[in-house]
């Protein structure tokens, strides 16, 4: 009866429920077209598209729209055929067919419990390729993209970066995809850029379309990357997913970790190390440190869409990180395994997967915890002393954690801190602490604000390498000197720590050129020898050469100055210096941009090893424009003319904007 519900702009109440258990039919309508908010169910380009999360399943229908209300979902879609031939949904198509009027339908069936921030549906005039993909127990899947018509050509990157991760999954985390069919929509309407819906995945198509004429390197890892975030999904976000949206973190961060060792298994894990922390490092530290920080899991909000942020992402995949490197790679896998295990098809919080990782491997993680509580970043201090007479060396590491918005008082955390002591033969030596501490992995555990840690048995004076693989998510500070810096440039073990050395020097000389201070010669000399070494070591990675001789950005170096920044200074001081370098290893520098030049029929390829050659061609091309004066435009024309693919071409059009041509 009429008097028993209440409906209103923003809910629907029902007064008298049964009892007992009982079934509920609403009959409801909304307006695709109208929709202008893309959120929901809207009409788009003739496109019939939905995005629910974090709260857009209200607006097709009322619904108790919560991540912690699971249910199986039955879809049955009926359309115009002429304008909606194509008509997809979460899970297995169980039943389709034609209907009078030149109408037709299609019965969707998802077998497995699910969000309302996981319904998907689409229909309209989309084009599509197809794959196939065989589980490792046997089971047949079947894989399509879709796009718009005339656009479909440009999936079968995407596509290769399904199965890759389908297959990556399975080997690294032992988890099959449990469809019978995968599907991505790539439409030119959709704000939240890409979203994990079950079985329907539904991307913005910058994120899915590439060719050569169009798409950089870039372009095609980061496509890559988030074809395998949103595969991810499929376990750590659906078949287990969130409690409430406090606990956003719990899927995105873990599953941005594990696209992040996907890309890491599958192109360079030092350089891929090396692009997370830079990205931390020029923005979400930004964040931590401004008026919106907060905590890896928020105690509050008033609008959940404005917490999709770096914090929740990619400082909580840090978090991720640091539990593996206090449990190891098996020790994490056991903690995954457990947390499935104990909640397939629910809906669970932090402290859940917190403490499967603590049962698998026999830990107390309570101190930890911390970390997703209080926001900011830590200031880590390490500081090494050596004694060549107890042959001691003394680190002391002191974390100093400020103020954040409502929180004005915090406790020390728990810090894993991987660290080497690198000998004069560039071996690292042994670790061995005075009383016979654990330093398995070369981690040391602060957990109080102050604590001195002393090895013994160091029968040299070493160089400290800190914090190796940026074990933990701080601002580092150090008191090494620039031969050491030098000498970890030259010699470190740690691939990372290896190009931070060679990042940490070459800041020190920008800040004092930007600043008007002279720079010492011989360091400026020793630096670019050490750099040409590391370019021309065809042992190494051609992708980590081009990022290790990279110099920090203009950014970088603002952000590293603070106060009264003087971009004109800053711009000045970096391009001198590679000028110089570019004049100093000019010789080595064009032997290197010619080896790595493509055959004149070779085939474009977007895999990782023919991306890594063209960034190390293109830097030495960099250096030798700067430092070229009247031939740079020539090489620069010669190089635009000749370019094969979109990579190329952006690289000598970047240059010539930077040079009087």
């Amino acid at each position: 009866k009429a008097s028993d519900y209440q409906m209103d702009a923003a809910s629907l109440t029902i007064r008298k429920a049964p009892a007992a258990a009982f079934v509920l039919e609403i009959e409801s309508s909304c307006d695709p077209q109208a929709n202008k908010a893309l959120s929901g169910l809207y009409l788009s380009r003739g496109i019939y598209c939905t995005q629910c999360e974090a709260e857009g399943f209200r607006r097709i229908a009322p619904y108790l729209d919560r991540p912690d209300v699971l249910a199986k979902f039955r879809v049955r879609l009926e359309a115009d055929k002429a304008a909606a031939p194509v008509l997809l949904g979460n899970g297995n198509l169980i039943e389709s067919g034609d209907l009078d009027g030149g109408r037709h339908f299609a019965v969707w069936d998802d077998p497995h419990p699910k969000p309302a921030y996981l319904f998907a549906l689409v229909g309209g005039d989309l084009a599509h390729i197809r794959d196939e993909f065989v589980t490792a127990s046997g089971r047949k899947v079947d894989l399509r993209i879709y796009a718009e018509p005339g656009k479909e050509e440009r999936c079968h990157w995407a596509m290769d970066s399904l199965k890759r991760s389908m297959r990556w999954d399975e080997r690294r985390f032992g988890l099959e995809y449990d469809l019978d069919i995968f599907m991505i929509v790539a439409v030119s309407d959709f704000n939240m850029g890409a979203m994990e819906n079950k079985g329907l995945n539904i991307f913005n198509d910058k994120l899915i379309l590439a060719a050569p004429e169009t798409a950089t390197d870039a372009d095609y890892e980061h496509i890559e990357a988030v074809v395998a975030h949103e595969y991810f999904h499929n376990w750590t976000g659906n078949r287990v997913t969130c409690r409430d949206w406090f606990q956003l973190c719990l899927k995105e961060g873990l599953t941005v970790f594990r696209d992040q060792e996907f890309t890491s298994d599958e192109r360079s894990r030092a350089v891929k190390r090396i692009d997370d922390v830079r990205l931390l490092r020029s923005r979400q530290f930004q964040e931590d440190a401004g008026p919106l920080a907060h905590p890896v899991r928020p105690d509050a909000f008033i609008e959940i869409n404005n917490f999709y942020t770096l914090t929740v992402y990619e400082k909580g995949a840090e978090l991720c990180r640091m539990l593996q490197t206090l449990t190891g790679v098996e020790g994490f896998r056991k903690g995954v395994d457990l947390y499935f295990e104990r909640h397939d098809g629910q809906a669970v919080t932090v402290e859940d997967f917190l403490a499967a990782m603590a049962d698998a491997n026999q830990i107390d993680l309570s101190h930890f915890k911390l970390w997703y509580t209080q926001a900011g970043t830590p200031e880590l201090s390490v500081r090494c002393a050596y004694s060549p007479k107890s042959q001691t060396a003394k680190l002391t590491l002191t974390q100093t954690l400020f103020p954040s918005p409502g929180q004005d008082k915090k406790k020390p955390l728990h810090i894993p801190v991987k660290v080497g002591l690198v000998g004069k033969s560039g071996d690292d030596l042994p670790l061995k602490l005075a009383g016979g501490g654990d330093v398995a992995g070369g981690v040391i555990h602060l957990r109080k604000r102050r604590e001195t840690f002393v090895f013994e048995g160091v029968a040299e004076r070493p160089v400290l390498s800190p914090l190796r693989d940026f074990s933990a998510p701080v601002r580092l500070t150090t008191d090494l000197k620039e031969p050491d810096l030098l000498f970890l440039m030259a010699n470190d073990s740690n691939s990372f720590n290896r190009w931070e050395a060679a990042q940490a020097l070459a800041m020190r000389l920008l800040k004092a050129s930007a600043a008007g201070a002279p720079v010492k010669p011989r360091t400026l000399s020793a630096f670019i020898a050490a750099l040409g070494k590391t370019l021309a070591d065809d042992n190494l990675d051609p992708a980590y050469r081009a990022a290790f001789g990279a110099l920090p950005s203009e950014r970088d170096v603002a952000l590293s100055i603070g106060r009264n920044v003087d971009p004109e200074a800053i711009h000045n001081a970096r391009q001198a210096m590679r000028a110089k370098i570019g004049a100093v290893l000019g010789k080595s520098l064009l032997q290197l941009y010619e080896a790595l030049g493509p055959a004149p029929d070779a085939p474009f390829s977007p895999d990782a090893k023919s991306a890594g050659q063209r960034a190390l061609r293109n830097l030495a091309l960099t250096y030798l424009t700067v430092a070229g004066g009247r031939s740079a435009p020539s090489l620069l024309k010669a190089h635009y003319d000749s370019a094969q693919n979109m990579t190329d071409a952006i690289a000598a059009l970047s240059l010539f904007s930077n040079i009087e041509s």
